[in-house]
């Protein structure tokens, strides 16, 4: 199943169109390419809006707010709303201060996003409308254990239900949930909350996930979840005696440039509930 939905991603190369912050846009840009998609990147409103309509997904990062983004934000999101294209959010930092909020809330409010991807604490901020995110960190006291596991597949079934879109909840557990199943999933390296922009360039992986495999959200954004969290691992694990987190990061690349659909299925480490 999964192996499927990472060979459709190299079979169609889709091209995603990434309105992200520029801490990690460079990043961004490289695991699209190592998966087999294509990135564009415009953020420029008179631009950004007419590139939205040659791509076949987009993803929009508020990482790095400002006036003019936020209305590329907006035109563009209009522009693949009407063209059915599909829409994934990640609301980088929402909790933190209130224009990450309200942008937030005012996008998802306006338009019905495929997927919604974050940490516990900025999707708990889309539901409460306030929240105690620190920096685009989860709070320490909103992470998922297994000792509030079934709490957490709840509140992720319900938002997904309520949102009607499919919700990514990562950290140290994963979560990806419709209003009906969950995908508990324990792939990935601690040390990968090391390097700036893994959540973001793991928007950017689903996003091309969910264009290639349209019929089937759920399973192709659980697919892009422990395709990122293995490559962390596979990365890891290739790191010698004086490697940092510089080398880690081109590591974890480099695994996704060369993992197969047949790595992906026997390394998947999840659970359905």
């Amino acid at each position: 199943m999964f192996k499927t939905c990472l060979d459709n991603v190299r079979a169609n190369c889709p091209l995603i169109h990434n309105i992200t912050n520029y801490v990690t846009v460079n990043d961004v840009a490289n695991v699209l390419l190592a998966i087999g998609a294509s990135p564009i990147m415009a953020d420029e409103p008179s631009d950004a809006a007419e590139i939205t309509k040659i791509c076949g997904g987009l993803n929009v990062n508020i990482g790095t707010l400002n006036k003019r983004t936020i209305k590329a934000m907006f035109a563009s999101a209009k522009n693949a709303a009407a063209l059915g294209h599909k829409l994934l959010l990640d609301p980088v930092g929402a909790g933190a201060s209130a224009l990450r909020t309200k942008t937030a809330l005012d996008l998802l409010k306006k338009f019905r996003f495929d997927i919604v991807r974050g940490n516990i604490s900025e999707i708990k901020t889309l539901v409460l409308g306030s929240g105690t995110t620190k920096g685009v960190d989860a709070d320490v006291a909103d992470a998922v254990t297994d000792g509030n596991l079934d709490k957490a597949v709840a509140f992720a079934k319900s938002f997904s239900s309520s949102k009607k879109c499919v919700v990514a909840i990562t950290g140290a557990i994963d979560l990806v949930a419709d209003a009906r199943k969950c995908y508990v999933i324990r792939n990935g390296r601690a040390e990968m909350g090391r390097i700036t922009g893994t959540g973001c360039q793991l928007s950017a992986v689903t996003a091309a996930f969910a264009v290639a495999n349209p019929n089937n959200l759920l399973e192709a954004t659980a697919a892009a979840v422990c395709t990122m969290g293995l490559a962390g691992e596979i990365g890891w694990s290739k790191m010698q005696d004086g490697d940092g987190n510089s080398t880690y990061r081109n590591r974890i690349i480099d695994a996704l440039f060369n993992m197969t659909g047949d790595e992906l299925e026997a390394g998947a480490k999840y659970e359905i509930r």
